[in-house]
C-alpha cells in the first residue's frame, strides 16, 4: 500500500490538506502532510526539498501530492527518493532552472488572471476574492491560526531539475480556481507535461472545498510501481 505524501503551497502549512489526510487516514491509508517553512526568510526550495524527503524517510512506494507553489517542490522531490505517482493539484508546474518568481511571466499567468476576472467580474486582487470565495466560514475561521505568508526568498530559488520523472502524473483542477484560471492550468499541463486535466467543481483551496472528492482523486487511480507517465 503506497504512502500518500502531501506537499502544501503557499506559506507551508499542512493544515490546508487536514481534511484530505483525515479522510485518507480514515480509509485506511497511510498519509503524510508535510509542514513547510514558507515565512522562514533562510529557507527556499532546497530545504522544502530536504525537509519532504525526511519526511518520506526510508518508504519507497510513494504518492506523492502537491498544490499550488507545491508544484515547485514536487520534481525535486521526485529525483531524490522513488515515487509511484505525482498528483498536481492547483499546482505551478515549472520547467527545469525555472523561479517561482519567473513562472508568472513565462506562462502568462498574470494576464490569464486578469482576463477571467474581467469575465467573472469579480475585480483585482486580494484574499478572500482569490482563494476564500467558496471556503466556508467556519473553515476559514479554523485555518486563521495556521497562516503565514511566503517569505520572498523563495520566488528566487532555482528549480534545480533535469526532468519531470517518467512516472504518471496527474493534475487536478478547480473550475472556479480564481488565483490560476483553469484555460490556464489546462494549457501548462499540455504544454510542459503532455498531460490533460482533471477538473472538479471549487477554486484554489480545493482540499478544504471538495476534501471527498479530492481524497477520493488522489487515492483512487493509483498505478503500480514501474508505470510511466499517462499509463
Amino acid at each position: 500500500m503506497p504512502t500518500f505524501v502531501l506537499i502544501p503551497g503557499a506559506g507551508g502549512s499542512a493544515w490546508v490538506w487536514s481534511r484530505v489526510t483525515g479522510l485518507l487516514s480514515e480509509a485506511g491509508h497511510d498519509v503524510i502532510a508535510v509542514d513547510l517553512p514558507g515565512d522562514d526568510e533562510t529557507a527556499g526550495l532546497s530545504r522544502y526539498t530536504e525537509l519532504v524527503v525526511d519526511a518520506i524517510g526510508p518508504r519507497s512506494d510513494v504518492v506523492l501530492v502537491a498544490g499550488s507553489l507545491g508544484g515547485f517542490t514536487a520534481p525535486l522531490v521526485c529525483e531524490r527518493v522513488p515515487v509511484r505517482e505525482l498528483v498536481l493539484v492547483n499546482a505551478m508546474i515549472p520547467d527545469p532552472d525555472e523561479t517561482p518568481g519567473d513562472w508568472w511571466a513565462h506562462t502568462g499567468a498574470v494576464e490569464a488572471q486578469e482576463e477571467a476576472a474581467r469575465a467573472g467580474g469579480y475585480g483585482p486582487f486580494d484574499v478572500a476574492t482569490y482563494f476564500l470565495h467558496d471556503v466556508d466560514a467556519e473553515v476559514v475561521a479554523e485555518g486563521e491560526p495556521y497562516q503565514r505568508a511566503e517569505a520572498d526568498v523563495v520566488f528566487g530559488s532555482v528549480c534545480d531539475f533535469t526532468a519531470w520523472p517518467a512516472i504518471r502524473i496527474r493534475v487536478l483542477v478547480g473550475a472556479d480556481d480564481r488565483f490560476f484560471p483553469v484555460g490556464l492550468q489546462r494549457r501548462v499541463a499540455r504544454d510542459r507535461l503532455g498531460v490533460e486535466v482533471d477538473v472538479l467543481p471549487g477554486g484554489h483551496l480545493l482540499p478544504l472545498v471538495q476534501p471527498r472528492l479530492v481524497a477520493d482523486y488522489v487515492a483512487w487511480f493509483t498505478t503500480p510501481p514501474g508505470a510511466g507517465r499517462g499509463a
